[in-house]
């Protein structure tokens, strides 16, 4: 268990929709639960209500690590797409750089070349 600082606070506050107070009539920071924590409390209360609350808080857990993992892997595939689409990026700006200096060479007039082969004489 640990008690929220001040930032953790605005944003637990922000996401219930509370009132515009400082701490909402609170002396004192809320104290939250760690996943462990909650598991240490089920061995501790008996009664059928709190082992059926602290069941589900542990579900919820459970579906949110699932969650991370899941966007962890969607993100690092999203890199690999990117890191393989700025490699494209790259290799397409090196052909048209390649085909700008292949015609930057024919633009440029060549100077007459010596004609190959038998000359005819009339």
């Amino acid at each position: 268990m640990f008690e929220m600082n001040k930032e953790e606070f605005e944003i637990w506050r922000s996401q219930i929709v509370t009132s515009k107070e400082d701490h909402q009539g609170l002396r004192y920071m809320p104290f939250c639960f760690t996943e462990q924590g909650v598991t240490m409390i089920s061995c501790i209360l008996n009664s059928e209500r709190a082992i059926h609350v602290n069941i589900l808080i542990i579900r919820i857990f459970t579906l949110f690590r699932q969650m991370l993992n899941d966007n962890t892997e969607l993100r690092l595939e999203i890199e690999k797409l990117k890191n393989k689409l700025n490699n494209h990026d790259k290799n397409i700006d090196m052909v048209f750089q390649y085909l700008d200096e292949l015609l930057d060479k024919k633009v440029q007039p060549e100077s007459p070349r010596k004609a190959i082969g038998y000359e005819i004489t009339k």
